[in-house]
């Protein structure tokens, strides 16, 4: 049974949580103050896995403090790996080949994958990346601009965005 480590690291929107594996590749990232998201990545993604308290790798911890410092290209440093279906990597990956500083609508990230009925699954499998920030879910907007959901909180995503220099 292979371990993983959770971490609890400060950024200047609250608490996250960090769970990496032995190599030192982040798994899991979620807001501490919304445990049920990290309880239910867990469970889809690492139900066969211990997570013990401990702290994450240097690349991991160095790399989210530089990119909160405003250091924005060091996600791109950071090691992770992620599960899912075939559909929810192929999003996920999406996601991450959005440049920094633009965002962009379901419909467009549905159309870039090559499945352009597919918005409402790209909004699913969107809402349930279980690398937040790294994974840059928060690039994702509604039609017209629009700030939707978002698992850490409107807020978060607008201060994310804005970090970003998404106007």
């Amino acid at each position: 049974m292979t371990s993983l480590k959770l971490d609890v690291l400060k950024t200047p929107i609250g608490e996250i949580d960090v769970v990496t594996d032995a190599e030192g590749r982040l798994r899991v990232l979620e807001f501490h103050d919304q445990p049920q998201r990290l309880a239910r990545a867990l469970r889809l993604h690492h139900r066969d896995q211990t997570v013990e308290t401990g702290e994450a790798s240097p690349a991991v911890r160095d790399g989210l403090a530089a990119y909160f410092a405003g250091e924005l290209a060091a996600l791109k440093a950071v090691p992770w790996t992620i599960g899912g279906t075939a559909f929810q990597r192929q999003v996920w990956t999406a996601l991450v080949e959005i440049p920094l500083g633009e965002a962009t609508t379901y419909a467009r990230l549905a159309e870039r994958i090559g499945r352009p009925s597919a918005v409402r699954a790209v909004g699913l499998a969107n809402g349930a990346n279980p690398i937040a920030v790294v994974v840059p879910c928060h690039r994702v907007i509604g039609t017209g601009g629009a700030l939707t959901g978002y698992g850490g909180g409107v807020e978060r995503k607008r201060w994310l965005l804005a970090h970003e220099g998404v106007a």
